[in-house]
């Protein structure tokens, strides 16, 4: 109850917002580059094997240390981004230290560790049968085509697969706001999750109502709650994408 009425509304509704407004975002995002990605990096080219490297890496550091890389690089005064910026006439951008550009910052970084995420979509597109795309040249179709009747309909699956994943995912989001947040500092004290806590995710309000706050029965309740809206939310992406998923060998789908 007192996390509606009492003291912790000041906490539990800026953390429903936040968490709202990046699990939105991010997860559509995160999903259409990483097919977007994916479908390239399918592609016969020189240096395939590279670029793949490339995109993966960010998953194989571990995830505090390729945080505080983002951190340095962000950093408003010396950071590299900002320099790129002012390198080709854009004003420099504020990332971390205001309100309006934190969340879209951790949205970006999300994006950026999506290399899981196009690993599962590259496996997916390999699996497609190479005879569908050469019936569709044999019919004159081009590369749009392609996409439109073959790629985006035999990979539904995965892509059902990598929504539901990410949207689990993108609500236990921890380690981003918790170490950006407290090198950006906040108005409200004892907590972090950037300023005026516009980056205080549900996740972050866990764990500070329970070992900042020491306020076990809020958290426990907070943490119910985010099981429930998990299963709720992959409940209901199951029954609206059922129509839309293609499954090799259903019946159902034919």
């Amino acid at each position: 109850k007192s996390m509606f009425t009492g003291q912790e509304r000041f906490f539990f509704f800026p953390a429903i917002k936040a968490t709202f407004y990046y699990v939105a975002v991010s997860v559509p995002l995160g999903i259409v580059f990483s097919f977007f990605v994916a479908v390239l990096l399918n592609q016969k080219v020189r240096g395939l094997g590279l670029f793949r490297s490339i995109f993966y890496l960010p998953v194989v550091i571990p995830l505090a240390s390729t945080t505080l890389i983002w951190i340095w690089i962000l950093q408003p005064n010396f950071g590299i981004a900002n320099y790129l910026l002012q390198s080709v006439g854009l004003p420099p951008s504020t990332f971390l230290s205001s309100d309006t550009t934190f969340i879209p910052t951790l949205i970006l970084f999300s994006i950026w560790l999506c290399g899981s995420t196009i690993i599962i979509f590259l496996a997916g597109l390999q699996s497609i049968p190479s005879h569908l795309y050469e019936s569709i040249e044999i019919d004159g179709g081009n590369s749009w085509h392609k996409m439109l009747y073959v790629t985006i309909p035999l990979s539904s699956s995965v892509i059902f697969m990598n929504t539901v994943i990410g949207f689990i995912n993108a609500l236990q989001t921890f380690v981003q706001p918790t170490l950006m947040g407290g090198t950006a500092g906040t108005t409200t004290a004892g907590a972090t999750g950037g300023p005026d806590l516009s980056g205080f995710l549900y996740v972050l309000y866990i764990f500070q109502s329970a070992f900042r706050f020491s306020r076990m029965g809020a958290a426990s309740a907070a943490a119910v709650i985010l099981i429930i809206v998990s299963i709720v939310l992959t409940y209901l992406i199951f029954k609206f994408s059922k129509s839309m998923v293609y499954y090799e060998g259903d019946g159902k789908n034919k």
